[in-house]
């Protein structure tokens, strides 16, 4: 019989980086919002949650779980860049064998944010390991710059995301779509929707339908999915190189 305890485990890990990512789950457990998998018990080493049986997802599983994202985003959070209740200090993304440093500092704006704490860091990272070129961080600060105007916020509060609500990110089950591996943190609430059209979620069309019957998005929304994919593409190109650098140029350019 499969055990109904899964292990998180990494070698090798910073500090803290369980504690986190349990902080950040039980943050985003709200009444209504969408299912989130169990903590049982978290140790410097590791992180036990409850094992989630997985099925194939459907369109009425879908259309509910954008129903029910869209309720766990109206929680709210204090500001843009703030962190689950009771964590102090930065967070972190990407894979356990590897994560990254994410800043966490509460701003009012959410294009400040995203040009200060995302943008240019992980641009200046991507620099210093040769997969962007001083060229292209002279491209991206013309973007930040646009983004600290406020020429692309939508004047929303900042809403409780996931913050790294890729595909792989969402276990199908029985109950539910339920989120696992976040990276937690007061944001905005068109970046999760852009993760999940990243990689290609399945179903995506009824998550966003079943979203937006709940919490309309603002005008002009999906021109603004490729901005909100750009921290996470820096990220997969700093991690992995290859293409993602070419999209990041690309993404970049749009914007700048």
């Amino acid at each position: 019989m499969q055990s109904e305890i899964y292990r998180k485990s990494g070698s090798g890990v910073p500090p803290g980086y369980f504690a986190w990512e349990a902080m950040g789950l039980r943050w985003l457990r709200v009444s209504g919002g969408a299912p989130v998998v169990d903590v049982l018990r978290v140790e410097d080493s590791g992180l036990e949650l409850r094992h989630l049986a997985s099925v194939p997802a459907t369109r009425e599983a879908a259309h509910a779980f954008g129903q029910r994202l869209a309720v766990t985003h109206e929680a709210g959070a204090p500001a843009y860049g703030s962190p689950p209740a009771g964590w102090v200090g930065d967070g972190f993304f990407g894979p356990v064998d590897e994560p990254l440093g994410m800043p966490l500092r509460p701003v009012a704006s959410w294009g400040a944010f995203w040009a200060e704490q995302r943008l240019l860091p992980m641009v200046a990272e991507a620099i210093r390991r040769r997969e962007l070129a001083v060229s292209d961080g002279r491209i991206a600060e013309r973007v930040a710059a646009r983004l600290v105007s406020g020429e692309f916020d939508t004047g929303e509060p900042p809403a409780r995301i996931h913050g790294d609500l890729w595909s792989g990110n969402i276990m199908w089950t029985a109950d539910g779509a339920t989120l696992i591996d976040p990276a937690a943190h007061g944001g905005h609430r068109e970046t999760d929707l852009a993760m999940l059209a990243l990689f290609g979620a399945p179903q995506l069309r009824d998550i966003v339908e079943g979203y937006q019957e709940c919490s309309p998005l603002a005008p002009g929304w999906a021109e603004r999915v490729a901005l909100h994919q750009v921290h996470a593409l820096l990220v997969h190109a700093v991690l992995f190189g290859g293409g993602y650098a070419m999209t990041c140029r690309s993404v970049l350019a749009r914007y700048a």
